[in-house]
């Protein structure tokens, strides 16, 4: 993976849509996608042996992810493009509710069937759906750094980086650096 390490912790969407930075995409690659996969352990269930064609997939899904979050978020219409993707991404790996017994109960388990990459683009296609239709959509904002492209669902109403580790210590440090620089 490149130097920069992606943002997480933000709805799965955003997380998708955060790996393409403004220094260009975190998920370049099998092994790049992999490592963010890792990154999201607990969030999507395990998935081995991708390869290019899976990157690609899930760049698809990026994409129109992005672009229907970006017009939701305003307020207005995600382009009909976007939305039958993501429909289309979910309906080639279709998700079942699978009953097992484990000795004393009924338990449920969620999982997606077909290729590996189809069902990894369906999942991601299903976070960014629930995303959509979720209300909290139009609080979703753009870090206020000037380098910085990267999206988040602010907890406070006065956040304003997607980090404040990332974005927001180094906007303090140059606005420092401007008060006290020598004249």
């Amino acid at each position: 993976m490149s130097d920069v390490v992606p943002l997480t912790g933000e709805p799965l969407a955003l997380d998708l849509v955060n790996t393409r930075t403004a220094d260009g995409d975190l998920l370049a690659t099998s092994d790049e996608l992999r490592a963010w996969l890792r990154l999201q352990s607990g969030r999507l269930p395990d998935i081995a042996d991708l390869d290019i064609h899976d990157v690609r997939a899930v760049h698809a899904v990026r994409e129109h992810a992005a672009g229907a979050i970006e017009r939701a978020r305003r307020g207005e219409r995600p382009a009909g493009d976007d939305l039958a993707a993501l429909n289309d991404a979910q309906r080639a790996a279709p998700a079942i509710t699978e009953l097992t017994w484990d000795g004393s109960a009924v338990t449920a388990s969620r999982r997606r069937t077909g290729p590996a990459g189809a069902r990894l683009a369906g999942w991601l296609a299903e976070a960014a759906a629930d995303l959509l239709a979720d209300p909290s959509v139009t609080r979703i904002r753009q870090c206020e750094a000037d380098d910085c492209v990267l999206l988040f669902l602010p907890n406070h109403p006065r956040r304003r980086w997607c980090s404040a580790a990332r974005c927001g210590n180094r906007v303090r440090v140059a606005r420092h650096y401007q008060r006290h620089k020598p004249a």
